[in-house]
């Protein structure tokens, strides 16, 4: 997942966190080489201390997180006993005491911690651990998502051959210039921007098969018509989706509420004949709706 949209992740699920739970401050972020984590979001902190601390495997609450793939928790960060006291200062200077950290899990593989926390000694009750796992798994859905489109680029499935970097490339695009097209007030310049949009998208789509009817040249007058009528927002959210984003960070990146994402989905999926998010981002490539 591209640094940004692994922000947009990592922070949309923290503020769940906070918001659901009431927790003063909620930070985590992925792991980079399989072994050592860096904390990339702190939401609600007072300080810099924990902001981009690396976390081993092993190592203080989320390393045992991380080692025991399973959610742990302190009461009292300082006095703990069975965890290692590596990182006692920064979690000191931000005043940390009861805490607990959720591994993001992966097709049976550790990809990142979400840790949340309190200034004072008070036990974290079952309300605030499900909050967590709850958080976790919107995380863990985002990463698979995005594992499976990347897989699908490699393969060579859905897309012309060529370099999967160079069609990761022209996803991210179509991504954010849809993001950008409802912002437009100049109805002409949002048509032109979208048009663009379709372009990208027919650019993947897939050979006709045998006795089917040829897809227009490149330059020729007129898009080729979709096989699935889906609304522009429909688009918009399956794009987003496609890019491994939750229900909430498509509902930050469109500035949309995260009820009516859900909404614009299963309108997609529905349409689309799909059963799961991942099935309705296929479907929608093979219709030549997203690259």
């Amino acid at each position: 997942m591209p640094e940004h949209a692994e922000a947009v992740e990592i922070r949309a699920a923290l503020l769940r966190l906070r918001r659901t739970t009431g927790l003063p401050i909620a930070f985590g972020g992925l792991l980079g080489d399989g072994r050592r984590m860096r904390i990339a979001e702190v939401n609600g902190a007072l300080s810099t201390a924990l902001s981009g601390l690396a976390i081993g495997a092993g190592n203080g609450l989320g390393g045992r997180a991380m080692a025991l793939a399973r959610p742990c928790a302190v009461t009292d960060y300082a006095s703990a006993r069975h965890i290692s006291h590596e990182y006692d200062g920064p979690v000191a200077a931000e005043g940390l005491r009861s805490v607990l950290a959720v591994p993001v899990i992966v097709r049976r593989r550790v990809r990142g911690v979400l840790y949340g926390g309190l200034r004072e000694p008070v036990p974290l009750g079952d309300r605030v651990l499900d909050a967590a796992v709850a958080a976790a798994r919107d995380v863990e859905q985002a990463l698979a998502v995005r594992d499976e489109a990347q897989r699908l680029a490699a393969a060579g499935t859905g897309h012309p051959p060529g370099d999967p970097a160079r069609w990761e490339a022209v996803r991210e695009a179509h991504g954010e210039l849809r993001a950008l097209a409802p912002r437009i007030g100049d109805p002409r310049l949002r048509a032109e921007l979208l048009a663009v949009c379709e372009r990208l998208a027919g650019s993947q789509a897939p050979s006709p098969g045998p006795g089917a009817a040829p897809r227009p040249a490149p330059g020729s007058p007129g898009p080729l018509a979709p096989l699935v009528p889906l609304a522009p927002r429909e688009v918009d959210v399956l794009t987003a989706v496609a890019a491994g984003a939750t229900n909430a960070g498509a509902a930050e990146r469109l500035g949309l509420r995260p009820e009516t994402v859900k909404g614009y989905l299963r309108s997609a999926m529905r349409k689309l004949g799909a059963h799961t998010r991942l099935e309705a981002v296929v479907a929608a490539r093979r219709a030549g709706l997203l690259p």
